[in-house]
């Protein structure tokens, strides 16, 4: 009895050991291609092709590449550079055009009667005629409030400036420049004002203020208009005016610009 139990025992255990070693080394060779899918032996499928081709999974090519993408928003500008060192000068630029040989005229002048040699000639000519100018200087002082009569005279054309009175009388209408400076004697703390007057109205004005009883000086300047008979003078009005004798501290002159 016990030798047939043995005889029915015996193969059972060896099928038994055989379908579990062939488990065995099935699970074996299903980790190995699952854990290690790149060392496949040359000229033999990957783990993980032959994993693809069990799932019915078309195995993918090698290194694809997806369709590019949109551009991205642009970015901040960044902060500006250094400058850059100066650039080499230029080439020289070609020469001007000569300009016109002739005598100098006044623009505002032409229409004037002309000589032989033309037009030009004829404002020359009329320039000529009117050369008005002086230059005077003050040589005995003056205070309060009066007429400055420059008395020392170093040019007068046309001798329109009259030293007695210290006007200047327009004999020719047109337009006049004036300029005067007026120096003022200091010491006693006051101040000076010199006025520029056209028949009795101040067309310019100017002050010297007396600062630790030093000397000072009122000047001014004008362009104005005249009409024949006009009267130009400078007037003080208050404080002091230093002479000077021949030195010429404080001046009067004027002349023509252009007549009517």
């Amino acid at each position: 009895m016990a030798l047939l139990a043995l005889v029915v025992a015996v193969p059972l255990l060896l099928l038994r050991t055989s379908a579990t070693s062939a488990h065995y080394y099935e699970m074996m060779g299903t980790c190995r291609m699952v854990c290690d899918p790149y060392t496949a032996k040359p000229g033999s499928a990957t783990a993980m092709e032959v994993i693809q081709n069990v799932n019915g999974v078309a195995p993918q090519p090698p290194m694809a590449q997806g369709s590019r993408g949109e551009p991205g928003r642009q970015g901040k500008p960044g902060s500006r550079g250094p400058p850059g060192e100066p650039g080499p000068p230029g080439p020289r630029g070609p020469p001007g055009e000569r300009g016109g040989g002739g005598k100098f005229a006044f623009p505002a002048l032409a229409g004037a009667a002309g000589g032989e040699n033309g037009e030009a000639d004829g404002v020359n000519s009329t320039i000529s005629s009117y050369r008005i100018a002086f230059y005077v200087g003050l040589k005995n002082p003056h205070e309060g409030y009066e007429v400055l009569k420059f008395d020392d005279v170093i040019t007068n054309l046309g001798n329109h400036y009259d030293a007695s009175t210290g006007k200047f009388t327009c004999h020719v209408s047109g337009i006049y420049f004036f300029t005067y400076h007026v120096l003022m004697r200091g010491g006693d703390g006051t101040s000076m004002w010199a006025d520029l007057c056209k028949n009795g109205q101040v067309r310019a004005s100017a002050i010297a203020q007396d600062a630790d009883q030093n000397y000072d000086y009122a000047s001014n300047s004008a362009v104005l208009h005249l009409d024949s008979g006009d009267e130009i003078y400078v007037k003080l009005d208050g404080g002091k005016a230093h002479g000077g004798n021949n030195n010429k501290y404080s001046t009067f002159s004027g002349f023509m610009l252009y007549p009517d």
